[in-house]
């Protein structure tokens, strides 16, 4: 009789997300964090940046480390959607064994946005089979969604995120004054992932963010009242994320917006950012919440009124309805063969469908398409009931 083993083993994860405002002020001793409060004098650093930031702050970032006596190196990457692949995340790990990083006590930095720090995740997963790092968002999105979630991956044929792996950083800084020099349009990329927070498990949240929303975009989320916000929106990401690390539960609130998003991010001409395809997602998952009587048009038109308002786009021409029914059997598959559909209840609230059909994708779309901004304003309820609904106008398209 043959022998059989059985390894039963657990995985222990702690990593911290914190503030630390001002971060490449000499003074300031938070990059240093290495989780073991070891002696400046054994400091290394490999610190591995996006050629934007390195404009913007890198003679800081220098400053900084020689301030601090640290032997260090500095890569500057010019990333993009394009160039998210194995290759890019090849030369970091040539960056790390040329720097002889060791295993434990030298994390790696990232300083960047989503793209960067996926890329630089997971060089550090493969790299002597694990090393810590470090992630410094310099995007609203990165602070409110890529940099606190154990997620790292490249994309692959055509694929978003194909090839990728749970890791963790040892720790996610979060410094909203690096969030100054962003464009309106990185603001209002990041907004879209409050939002998505917001509405399908923070009524409160959405509240706030229709009062101070359009504060947070001119004021590049220096306003008083953004600071509560983000960190709502935080609290909320990794309520979620503690629970269901390892995504064994394959339903997953925060997978709002998720569903037709990668499709459209790979494939938008003109091009999408991430959460602008996030915010199509929702605009169309709105609109086929309200087709099952989920939410009410007043709903309906609060949520688009707020998207327009931090000038989210609500639908893009490549959205067809071929396109995003191939994309929901994509995500499908993704999803371990069930839909796993989030759609909200109202606002702050939100369940799970598994029999979203072509058709409704389609007349979803199409009533998203009738509603310019101005009409979409001027349009009631009473008159939605009374053949003004955009849905009842196509249904027998």
């Amino acid at each position: 009789m043959s022998a059989k083993w059985s390894v039963k083993t657990q995985l222990p994860v702690h990593y911290t997300v914190f503030e630390s405002f001002d971060l490449f002020n000499p003074e300031n001793n938070a990059l240093l964090f290495d989780g073991q409060n070891s002696s400046l004098q054994s400091l290394r650093r490999v610190v591995v940046v996006d050629d934007y930031v390195e404009r913007l702050h890198g003679e800081r970032i220098h400053q900084y480390f020689q301030y601090h006596e640290i032997e260090y190196r500095l890569l500057s990457l010019s990333v993009s959607e394009d160039n998210k692949s194995m290759d890019t995340v090849f030369q970091v790990v040539e960056e790390l064994n040329a720097f002889e990083v060791s295993r434990r006590s030298e994390p790696v930095i990232a300083i960047g946005g989503g793209v960067l720090m996926d890329i630089v995740g997971l060089a550090a997963n493969l790299f002597r089979r694990g090393i810590p790092y470090i992630r410094v968002p310099t995007t609203l999105l990165g602070v409110v969604d890529a940099a606190i979630g154990a997620k790292t991956a490249v994309n692959f044929q055509g694929h978003k995120n194909r090839i990728g792996t749970f890791y963790p950083p040892l720790a996610a800084i979060l410094d909203t004054t690096l969030l100054q020099t962003l464009s309106d349009r990185q603001i209002s990329n990041g907004i879209a992932e409050i939002l998505k927070i917001a509405l399908v498990k923070d009524a409160e949240l959405f509240e706030l963010l229709e009062k101070h929303g359009a504060a947070m975009l001119s004021s590049k989320c220096q306003n008083p009242e953004a600071v509560p916000i983000i960190r709502r929106s935080v609290q909320g990401m990794l309520e979620d994320l503690e629970s269901n690390l390892w995504e064994e539960k394959l339903e997953r609130l925060v997978d709002y917006g998720h569903t037709f998003c990668p499709t459209l991010e790979l494939k938008a001409v003109p091009k999408l950012l991430h959460g602008e395809a996030v915010a199509v997602d929702m605009a169309i998952s709105v609109m086929l919440a309200y087709q099952r009587s989920l939410v009410t048009y007043q709903e309906v038109e609060r949520v688009y009124n707020f998207m327009r308002s931090v000038r989210l786009p609500l639908l893009h021409p490549i959205c067809t309805p071929e396109l995003l029914y191939a994309a929901l059997q994509s995500t499908t598959k993704h999803r371990n063969g069930l839909q796993r559909f989030p759609l909200t209840v109202g606002i702050g609230a939100a369940q799970f469908f598994h029999d979203i059909t072509y058709e409704e994708i389609k007349t979803a779309v199409k009533a998203i398409a009738q509603l310019e901004p101005d009409a979409a304003r001027q349009t009631s309820p009473d008159t939605l009931l009374n053949g003004g609904d955009p849905c009842t106008q196509v249904s027998s398209l």
